[in-house]
């Protein structure tokens, strides 16, 4: 049985239960305890080579005394135990120089979470479900994947707009590209699930030969995420990954004000697919420069890498359509990328790369922060042969990647890569929605669902321009 039938299962008997009211109760409720039975199966390895490690979790509360047993305790003592004891015990966790570095992980996640439940003997029947996922097992720890991004399509369902799961082929792309060492600071600023962390500790895996490297590469590894469910979700995969204690912060990186960033606050690297097509809560946008004030999230968050990049970084970056070909504030903040930054590279992809979550249009850029560009190279991605576009059912693969691979290396213009000069970048309002100039244009005929996202995303757009406007009037 897949692991995606597992889950489906577990929401499905959840339906049974009266507590739980709809998939946002249901997810929340398989995301801590998915996370509490992760945390058991890495602290046994930990004492397996550690005589001295302390659990983060008190012994009683630990997966493997309560619900491991698939005859365990259940109904009101299983209801008694959790709602009494596990909970308030895990987010009022004392912590102190003795307490498992782990445990204000264990904090964090539990602050946010809750068992709606109210059957003893239904939460008894999903754990037991739960129980059939090993995630000591190798091949269960590589589809922890597809746990999360079930559970991303269920939130989507559930209404939960703006959560995207990018593709395992692009976060191990852009992180083949950006090329992480050991010893670099590493951050996701909007790292959601935590993909671009995981795929970047994978790649610096490889050049790991002591201890002392694992510890490194521990600590040079950082995400944030302002939602809690994919928080805990990250925090989850980070573990599961090897990362004892897990840099990832429940926070909104746009709430600290650009001028409080110091030298000490910069990384050597950002790899980050930041929400797109949404808009910040007001004041946050207060946190920026008169010049580079908008209320569109991705919009924010470019200014925001530019700032946390150190001299000679590299930022790899999935951005929309829009802001490559917006004016008014996107303008001044393309023009802030192409003169502090070299802009070399924008990868232009294809339709249905992020289906079913949504239908825009979407880009890679990559840059290094401290130079002014003097070219951007722009690459179009072709569509496999067979291929109108990619759907759930024919996803982009790694496979696909080959030929832009290839090209990355030669860096030669051809039927679908060119290269456009600063000067008429400039000459053209910064815009950077540059079309193929080989290519002849073509008539698009869009589906019914992606007329409405593009004017979905068009009246953002124009709710955004007038606030702009008035703002400055103002």
């Amino acid at each position: 049985m897949s692991i995606s039938t597992v889950i489906k299962s577990i929401q499905k008997i959840m339906r049974e239960d009266a507590g739980v009211d709809g998939d946002a109760q249901r997810i929340s409720q398989l995301v801590w305890l998915i996370f509490l039975k992760v945390i058991d199966t890495k602290e046994e390895e930990y004492e397996l080579y550690d005589d001295d490690y302390i659990s983060a979790i008190p012994e009683h509360l630990r997966w493997n005394s309560w619900a491991s047993d698939d005859e365990g305790i259940t109904g009101d003592e299983l209801l008694e135990l959790v709602n009494n004891d596990l909970f308030p015990t895990l987010k009022e966790l004392n912590l102190d120089e003795q307490s498992s570095p782990l445990a204000r992980t264990v904090k964090t996640v539990f602050e946010d979470s809750f068992n709606y439940m109210k059957s003893g003997t239904t939460l008894r029947r999903v754990i037991n479900k739960l129980n059939e996922i090993h995630f000591e097992r190798r091949e269960d720890r590589h589809l922890f994947n597809d746990i999360y991004e079930q559970i991303l399509k269920d939130l989507q369902s559930a209404g939960n707009a703006g959560e995207f799961y990018t593709p395992r082929s692009i976060t191990e792309f852009m992180v083949e590209i950006a090329n992480p060492q050991l010893g670099e600071a590493l951050l996701d600023p909007a790292c959601g699930t935590g993909g671009f962390l995981v795929s970047s500790i994978e790649h610096i895996k490889k050049s790991i030969k002591t201890v002392e490297d694992k510890k490194t590469l521990q600590n040079s590894i950082f995400g944030i995420e302002k939602k809690p469910l994919p928080h805990s979700l990250a925090s989850t995969n980070l573990i599961l990954h090897d990362i004892e204690i897990p840099n990832v912060r429940h926070d909104n990186s746009l709430i600290t004000p650009l001028k409080d960033i110091t030298a000490k606050d910069r990384v050597d690297i950002i790899l980050t697919n930041p929400p797109f097509g949404g808009t910040e809560e007001d004041g946050i946008e207060k946190n920026f420069p008169t010049s580079y004030q908008t209320k569109e999230t991705a919009d924010l968050f470019l200014v925001l890498i530019i700032e946390k990049l150190k001299l000679g970084g590299r930022g790899a970056v999935v951005l929309p359509d829009g802001t490559l070909f917006g004016e008014g504030v996107k303008t001044r903040i393309k023009e802030k990328l192409l003169t502090e930054t070299n802009l070399h590279t924008i990868v232009r992809l294809p339709n249905g790369v992020f289906s079913p979550y949504t239908n825009i249009n979407t880009n890679l850029l990559f840059f290094t922060k401290g130079e002014e560009t003097k070219d951007v190279w722009f690459y179009e991605f072709q569509l496999p042969n067979g291929y109108k576009t990619f759907t759930k059912t024919k996803p982009l693969k790694e496979t696909h990647f080959k030929d832009l691979k290839k090209w990355w290396r030669d860096r030669v213009e051809n039927d679908f890569a060119w290269k456009v000069s600063l000067e008429d970048i400039k000459n053209n309002n910064f815009n950077l929605d540059i079309k193929n100039p080989k290519k002849q244009e073509e008539e698009k005929l869009y589906t019914t669902v992606e007329l409405i996202d593009i004017l979905e995303y068009s009246m953002k757009k124009s709710i955004d321009i007038l606030e702009e406007i008035k703002n400055e009037k103002s």
